[in-house]
């Protein structure tokens, strides 16, 4: 349809180019045939010429502009409809197949950061009362059981069994799960990133969901994989994150109640956070002890 409308618009415009010309052959012509009064006829003829092209090429450039802005844009970012920072009132964190099998097949980071930012994911949806779901496509399968720090730190999660399909999307009883919630937020992380995130992340877009990616609290067998995955996401409207950008947009302030609890996830998910924590402490009790 946008291109019948230019081929159309530029139909027009040729049509009116070839009048133009067309007219100025007969004014020259009739000029020839009246040579008596052919200065001062000129004059007046070139003028009115001249006033006639700009008036067409005027109204060429109006109708270019109206028609331009009227074709939509194929570069403006799709960011209509989201909320500009998380919203944990509307957030389900979902937990796809951390599994003690597929972990031996992580190469993009080490298995023990993955784990630290997936407990940490979970210790930030208890602290936020944010709804968890977790599922396996076959537990007791070579790709082995759930890690048990996802249920250990966030006890209220649900655990959906799946039978065999490959994307938790492709499973009914994982869908209900999640709509069931009433929540339109989409909070995802597993293993493999490229496959088990991936597939369900780029469906449940697809049927309207704000969906997130956590890239650090996921794994591939490759950093090639976790690159293309990443670069997957993005074009299909998903967002990828980072577990710290997860708990930190949570959290929001420090002026509440539980600030030392999400205080201990800064140390959880960077060490060297807790050391700077307690050499300022040390360095405090010190100073009291001078006084």
């Amino acid at each position: 349809m946008v291109q019948q409308e230019r081929r159309k618009g530029q139909s027009r415009q040729h049509r009116i180019i070839m009048f133009i010309i067309f007219y100025m052959i007969q004014l020259k012509e009739e000029a020839v045939m009246k040579k008596e009064k052919t200065a001062k006829w000129i004059v007046k003829s070139g003028t009115s010429l001249l006033i006639l092209m700009f008036f067409t090429m005027g109204m060429l450039f109006a109708y270019a502009t109206i028609s331009n802005a009227q074709q939509p844009s194929r570069t403006a970012p799709k960011t209509a409809g989201y909320p500009p920072l998380l919203d944990p009132a509307d957030t389900v964190i979902l937990l796809l197949d951390h599994q003690s099998g597929l972990f031996q097949t992580v190469k993009d980071i080490s298995v023990a950061e993955l784990r630290t930012n997936t407990a940490i994911l979970a210790k930030v949806a208890k602290l936020a009362k944010i709804p968890v779901i977790t599922t396996a496509s076959e537990p007791n399968g070579p790709n082995g059981p759930l890690m048990p720090e996802i249920h250990q730190y966030a006890p209220h999660a649900v655990f959906v069994p799946r039978k065999g399909e490959i994307s938790a999307w492709d499973n009914k009883d994982f869908v209900e799960a999640v709509r069931k919630t009433g929540r339109k937020t989409l909070i995802m992380a597993g293993v493999w990133t490229s496959v088990c995130v991936a597939f369900p992340a780029i469906q449940a877009k697809a049927e309207g969901y704000n969906v997130y990616a956590v890239i650090d609290a996921s794994g591939d067998p490759s950093e090639m994989a976790s690159r293309t995955t990443i670069a997957r996401l993005t074009q299909a409207g998903v967002i990828p994150v980072s577990t710290n950008a997860v708990f930190c947009e949570i959290q929001r302030t420090w002026a509440r109640p539980d600030a030392a609890e999400y205080g201990t996830l800064y140390s959880d998910y960077a060490p060297n956070y807790k050391a700077a924590v307690e050499s300022y402490l040390k360095a405090q009790e010190a100073l009291k002890g001078k006084k």
